[in-house]
């Protein structure tokens, strides 16, 4: 059995009432209020698809009873009656109780049925955006919990691997076997990489700013010895320049994900020989930061430099890179409003250069 359309009209005129309610309860399921405040209290008891109003009643007219009803129940579509021509009334219907249609006094029977259908089409599609809405912000949620949660999961028992993996090494003086242990412990390193490359690619890509006071000093502080700790940066000759004399704010997460990728593809695509350089330079002006990252390695072919921020698109054969680096980087500038410039030589080098703007509302 098809549903009935649930439809409230208010009115003063206990005659408008009475003939609209016998017209029209057939086809739809008719409530009616006497005044408007009695309208807002049959509004909040029970659900409607559709809301019509007359414009001129005592105490309150159509327009501010429609203003009130977005505040108690914004779901409804809204209908105004007028029986005279008011260009004021009809701005604002609009502007302030978001009004769907008006129909003049006196109503045409078929108009106004036609006009309750298409309303109620209006409310079904809005209602389902909403619980669209609602369950998509419920996943989001629930994917934040499971991402973190997967990594610390995944990341505890590599941790005990790595750690049994280093003690047993200790326990032999067997070449044969030690290699086992460097292969295993080379297998955890790429595992544990790649948690946190998943866990980088979610906050660039899926998780909005989180805005705070960026300190670029520490925030290379803390790369910086993550990077010792990681890779063999001895033999690379790093220079740094960071100035910073105005206050940035920003996402930390994100920068961090740019710094690393960039810093990363800066130190993994060196040459096989001679002098190793990576240059990083960060300099903060009133309202925007530059961050720019150069090497001397091993540089982009000029065929590959307008993909190379496509997901997976990998320049190099080298067998060191997953082709998400410079994805994640353009997807983190990106969702900061900033820019990236790519500018690379094959076999001299590379330098990306971003511009982020201080996402802090200007005072």
């Amino acid at each position: 059995m098809e549903r009935k359309i649930n439809v409230l009209y208010i009115d003063d005129e206990d005659n408008n009432l009475s003939s609209f309610k016998a017209s029209l309860r057939r086809d739809f399921k008719i409530y009616t209020a006497s005044d408007a405040e009695e309208g807002l209290r049959v509004a909040k008891e029970q659900e409607f698809e559709v809301v019509i109003a007359d414009q001129r009643m005592p105490g309150m007219t159509g327009v501010e009873f429609f203003e009130k009803l977005v505040s108690v129940n914004p779901l409804p579509t809204r209908i105004l009656l007028t029986g005279y021509s008011d260009i004021a009334s009809v701005i604002d219907a609009i502007n302030k109780g978001e009004v769907y249609r008006f129909i003049d006094k006196p109503w045409n029977l078929e108009q106004i049925k036609n006009a309750i259908i298409n309303a109620a089409e209006i409310y079904d599609a809005k209602k389902e955006l909403r619980e669209k809405n609602e369950r998509l912000q419920k996943l989001h949620s629930e994917m934040n919990q499971f991402v973190y949660s997967l990594s610390h999961e995944l990341r505890g028992p590599l941790m005990s691997i790595s750690g049994i993996s280093k003690l047993a090494k200790m326990e032999t003086t067997d070449e044969g076997i030690l290699e086992y242990f460097d292969m295993i412990d080379s297998a955890t390193l790429k595992l544990d990489d790649f948690i946190y490359k998943m866990l980088d690619f979610y906050r660039s890509t899926k998780m909005e700013n989180k805005v705070e006071l960026v300190d670029f000093r520490e925030v290379f502080e803390q790369q910086i010895h993550d990077y010792r700790a990681k890779w063999n940066i001895e033999d690379v000759d790093i220079n740094v320049e960071i100035h910073q004399d105005f206050p940035f704010h920003s996402d930390v997460a994100k920068i961090r994900v740019i710094l690393n990728n960039l810093i990363g593809n800066a130190y993994k695509f060196q040459k096989e020989s001679g002098t190793k350089r990576i240059g990083i330079k960060i300099s903060v002006a009133k309202r925007q930061a530059m961050l720019i990252v150069s090497d001397n390695g091993i540089g982009i072919e000029d065929r590959h430099q307008k993909d190379v921020f496509n997901l997976f698109h990998r320049a190099t054969q080298r067998n060191v890179g997953s082709g998400l680096g410079l994805y994640m980087v353009k997807e983190s500038v990106e969702q900061m409003k900033g820019s990236v410039d790519l500018k690379s030589v094959q076999g001299s080098g590379t330098t990306v250069t971003v511009i982020l703007p201080d996402l802090a509302p200007e005072s």
